[in-house]
């Protein structure tokens, strides 16, 4: 984003046009453009889109009228709120340096944790944004740096305390990739560069990534978060220290509106087999950052609760057992995908249903049984211990 369209959207005008327009629909605006020849309405419609995006991603942000957003990858890539914040809660010192800048939302939140901070971006379209939001949002220890990571850090002077990157995870066709080696920059050159610097290298990396083949590219991984948002995963983030040695340990996260559930486990703990059982009174599913972290045999010891199956991952326990970082449900009964066998439980004809380590889909499920979505009964399609196949009919605590 050029400096004049900047000033085009910081005026007067198009900041009133922007909150007066911004619940209209998009299309609606640009084909009436001819109504206000005075103004660059397409480009003012993007913004209107972005900001729309970040009124939930970006609250703060959002709630200064100053700021501008970027439209495309750059806003959909950048992190939220909620996630940049649990970033800057792991990290402090008094230097830290974002060798990936992009729209700055990490480093903003980052940079509050030290007495001075690097923003490092070869696009100057965005270092031109980051500027103008940054001065807006009264940012004062960041320095911009209008250039790559790898050429900034042959010319570093001076070592930062903690280094930030999080890859470009799109191809020379503008196409998602996850893998390490198909993102920029290249994290195999730059990794041993900072290691030699001795200091903490924070990454963030996506969502879809293997974490054990992760582990196996990146090395003195101290931690790896696994950072959901109400029970969707978000990112991965791995933390390099240079003197770490061994496994990483694994803190699974589930961000909320009313708290941060919190489950923390190693390698060794994860390799302890856990006991087995049939169906008891209650049943849990572990959060979304357990599951991807694969914490599944570390949350069946931590709980005293039993595992249904090797691969079903659902746990079960004579008593209720209190802050479960997942879902909870009290057992009503254990039957089969049987539409009659299912009727007097149902009804409405409506249940919530979740398969694991089931030879059937959701879809496939309600085709057969023509279980409508929704209401106050959850169906658990699962695989128990002595490998029959059960539907378990709970309501949720």
């Amino acid at each position: 984003m050029s400096n004049s369209l900047i000033d085009i959207l910081s005026s007067s005008k198009v900041k009133e046009f922007i909150q007066t327009h911004l619940n209209d629909d998009p299309v609606a605006l640009v084909l009436q453009s001819k109504k206000y020849p005075e103004l660059p309405i397409r480009e003012i419609v993007a913004q209107i889109q972005s900001r729309k995006k970040a009124q939930t991603k970006l609250p703060e942000w959002f709630a200064h009228e100053e700021v501008i957003f970027p439209h495309g990858v750059s806003m959909e890539q950048c992190s939220s709120e909620e996630t940049a914040k649990y970033k800057a809660g792991l990290v402090r010192g008094k230097s830290v340096s974002d060798l990936t800048g992009g729209f700055g939302i990490d480093l903003f939140y980052l940079s509050q944790q030290f007495e001075k901070a690097h923003y490092i971006e070869k696009s100057q379209e965005l270092v031109e944004l980051a500027n103008h939001n940054f001065e807006n949002l009264k940012a004062k220890n960041i320095e911009l740096v209008n250039t790559s990571a790898e050429e900034y850090l042959t010319k570093e002077t001076e070592s930062a305390d903690l280094y930030f990157i999080d890859p470009a995870r799109r191809d020379e066709t503008n196409q998602k990739v996850f893998q390490i080696e198909d993102c920029t920059p290249d994290l195999n050159l730059i990794i041993p560069l900072l290691l030699k610097r001795k200091a903490e290298v924070l990454i963030k990396l996506s969502p879809l990534l293997d974490i054990r083949l992760a582990l196996e590219v990146l090395s003195n991984v101290k931690e790896v978060h696994v950072v959901s948002v109400k029970n969707e995963c978000k990112e991965l983030l791995f933390l390099i220290a240079p003197s770490h040695q061994g496994s990483a340990e694994r803190i699974a996260v589930n961000l909320t509106k009313d708290q941060k559930e919190t489950f923390v486990f190693s390698d060794a703990q994860e390799e302890v087999v856990p006991q087995f059982s049939l169906p008891l009174d209650f049943l849990y599913e572990p959060n979304a950052s357990i599951m991807k972290a694969g914490g599944f045999n570390a949350v069946s010891h931590a709980f005293n609760i039993k595992k249904l199956n090797r691969n079903s991952h659902l746990y079960t326990s004579d008593a209720v057992v209190k802050n479960f970082p997942g879902r909870t449900f009290k057992i009503i009964d254990q039957t089969v995908l049987n539409k009659k066998k299912l009727k007097p439980f149902l009804p409405q004809s409506k249940a919530n249903i979740t398969v694991r380590n089931y030879p059937m889909t959701v879809k496939e499920i309600r085709k057969k049984t023509g279980i409508r979505e929704g209401g106050e009964v959850y169906l658990f399609a699962t695989t128990l211990m002595d490998g029959g196949l059960a539907v378990l009919v709970c309501e949720k605590l």
